[in-house]
């Protein structure tokens, strides 16, 4: 079973998220805690698979969590739950190390499909949150013209990026575009080594970021 800890300072929506994962036979949650200094305390005295984080917290914030496990050079995958569909957070909490994103009114199965996607080494990118990622984005943008540009992705390369910015899953990227399994890993290898990233969710970071995502 995958362990869980949630970290929330609404004690009720915490106790729901707790006891709505009770009912998943495929997580088990070894944790609970109401700020951020508890998820630290959490995450240091280990057995845990995914850490459950909302972002506005007391004392320390999911922002600063997260931080603060980048410093420690820790890669415990984070799911960001949070009733605020604010997207500067979204993109601060991604560019942070979140490894993926929800709102706290998902279903049972929903939640349960994005931890095991996390406990795997997955990312989660929600369908529709990259047009407003992509705004929050454009507003940050350093303006640094011709810095730190990578090598051009081709066309294939790029089809691919924007569905995984879409939110697809591998096989429903071999699905819509006709691509063996196998083919959409490789070009998710190219994608990964020309931006410079390892995973996912940054592979779509550094892509709005140059504006790679832009649509006519």
């Amino acid at each position: 079973m995958i362990r869980v800890a949630v970290v929330d300072d609404q004690t009720l929506v915490r106790q729901g998220i707790i006891g709505l994962l009770t009912l998943s036979d495929a997580v088990t949650v070894c944790g609970e805690g109401a700020d951020g200094d508890d998820a630290l305390a959490l995450v240091a005295a280990g057995g845990i698979d995914v850490l459950l984080l909302d972002l506005r917290m007391p004392r320390r914030d999911g922002i600063a969590v997260l931080e603060e496990l980048g410093e420690r050079g820790l890669s415990l995958p984070v799911l960001v739950l949070t009733t605020f569909d604010d997207d500067d957070l979204v993109l601060r909490a991604l560019r942070a190390g979140a490894r993926g994103y929800l709102l706290k009114d998902v279903t049972l199965d929903q939640l349960v499909a994005a931890i095991t996607l996390l406990a795997a080494g997955g990312t989660l990118l929600q369908p529709g949150l990259t047009d407003r990622l992509f705004r929050a984005a454009q507003r940050d943008r350093p303006v640094v013209a011709g810095l730190d540009r990578p090598e051009p992705l081709t066309p294939r390369e790029l089809d691919v990026l924007r569905l995984v910015a879409a939110g697809y899953s591998n096989a429903e990227i071999s699905g819509a575009l006709h691509l063996a399994p196998g083919t959409v890993k490789n070009y998710l290898s190219a994608v990964f080594v020309k931006l410079g990233v390892r995973d996912r969710t940054r592979a779509v970071l550094r892509a709005l970021d140059l504006g790679l995502l832009e649509t006519a």
